[in-house]
């Protein structure tokens, strides 16, 4: 018996028509629409994720031919979601092949992040072009969910009113510091803003008025898809991204998705107990990790205001810049704890690279030795051998850029079905 197969980039698709036999009890066929679609795809990603390439670029990253990509981009470009452009010979034989270049302003995202201390808006195009960012403060008292949701409306009704007509936005979606069901945006809980099952994304669907989805997820997860798509993780498939501020959380990326759980609620490891004679939690339970080595114990351990928030912290590390011992011993405790809590999760998920966001990110250079130190001491030999323990390169806005990636995922996932709707809305010629 001899094998079907078909050129297509998707490669769950590919698996499941390479393993159809002809002649077999049951054989997966594959419309040549469902194909075109997978192709059409694969190029989308190849252009948001990095950015212009060349035809014979994507000809190897897809494994398409030559015939076929200059077809399928010629889709991108009729709906003015790429340009092809002469490429700079690079003085070897041949005409250089066309560049194609993504058009960011043509479909874009307006993403939100909310923390407890602030809030941050961005405007992202096709590509990963950022047309707008920023972030504003707000105070930690204010937590009502009423009091963000005016905030967060008055951020972003006015950057709605700045996306040119000619753009089409796609979504908008929003990190939040919280438990998140994904399938209705509902918060079931955000122990750090005191919520509990709040309709957050049909909630801010009244007031902004917009007529596409609102997709709400949990920051740590939006971090962590962000550091592996543009930040430090890219081109690594098992990754630990783990956020720190007020709270903690974590994202997990295993062979490069997202590990997201049954009901989307994985990666809450800040509340993973850690000390069965720690101190209580804002969850409700105690001796979480987040009693730890979140910022309120790093400040309650170098001796400032448990209330000083960010400046505290930026104190507590200039301080410790200046060699002072204090809060040099406070770092170097909270790194302990963080080494034990990624001994666990190394052991568990064996990622190749430990992603430090937020807080932790700005902790890296006085705790990594320690954090080493505790892996190698506590984590399995075989997990923790090639682990990598890096600061996140996206900063702060890491979640930020993370919710603007999962509100371009329809549009990766299937862009014959924009096309389309493009299409639809042109007004008829006569």
């Amino acid at each position: 018996m001899r094998r079907l197969h078909v050129r297509v980039y998707d490669k769950h698709l590919t698996k499941r028509i390479t393993n159809a036999v002809i002649g077999s009890r049951e054989v997966v066929g594959q419309r040549s629409e469902t194909v075109r679609r997978a192709n059409l795809s694969a190029i989308a990603r190849e252009l948001h994720v990095h950015g212009a390439l060349s035809r014979s670029e994507l000809v190897l990253r897809t494994g398409l031919t030559r015939s076929a990509i200059r077809g399928l981009i010629g889709e991108f470009v009729a709906t003015d979601l790429a340009s092809e452009e002469r490429s700079v010979s690079q003085g070897i034989p041949g005409r250089p092949s066309p560049l194609v270049q993504p058009k960011g302003p043509r479909a874009v995202v307006l993403a939100l992040d909310i923390a407890v201390d602030s809030l941050g808006l961005a405007v992202v195009g096709f590509g990963g072009e950022i047309l707008e960012r920023q972030r504003v403060d707000r105070p930690r008292e204010h937590l009502l969910f009423d009091q963000i949701l005016d905030d967060l409306t008055e951020l972003a009704l006015p950057a709605l009113e700045r996306i040119p007509v000619e753009s089409s936005l796609l979504a908008v979606s929003v990190a939040v510091v919280g438990v998140v069901r994904r399938s209705d945006g509902q918060v079931r809980q955000a122990p750090n803003l005191d919520w509990r099952e709040v309709p957050l994304a049909s909630s801010l669907a009244r007031r902004l008025g917009v007529a596409v989805a609102i997709g709400v997820a949990n920051e740590a997860d939006l971090g962590a898809l962000a550091e592996h798509r543009r930040g430090a993780a890219i081109g690594v498939d098992d990754v630990v991204y783990m956020s720190g501020e007020v709270g903690v959380g974590a994202g997990i990326i295993v062979g490069g998705r997202p590990l997201d759980g049954n009901d989307g609620y994985a990666g809450e490891a800040g509340h993973m107990p850690v000390n069965p004679a720690g101190k209580p939690c804002r969850c409700g339970s105690s001796g979480c990790w987040e009693t730890e080595i979140g910022e309120r114990a790093l400040l309650v351990r170098a001796g400032r205001d448990a209330a000083s928030g960010r400046a505290g912290v930026d104190a507590v590390l200039a301080a410790a810049g200046r060699n002072a011992p204090a809060e040099l011993q406070a770092l170097d405790e909270v790194g302990e704890w963080l080494g034990i809590g990624l001994a666990g999760l190394v052991n568990i998920f064996n990622p190749r690279m430990v992603v430090l966001g937020g807080l932790f990110g700005r902790m890296h250079p006085f705790v990594v030795r320690r954090v080493e130190g505790m892996l190698d001491r506590r984590a399995l030999a075989a997990p923790r051998e090639h682990v990598e323990v890096v600061p996140a390169a996206l900063g702060s806005d890491a979640p930020l850029l993370g919710a603007a990636e999962l509100g371009f995922e329809p549009l990766l996932a299937d862009p014959a079905a924009w096309f389309e709707r493009q299409s639809a809305a042109q007004p008829a010629t006569a």
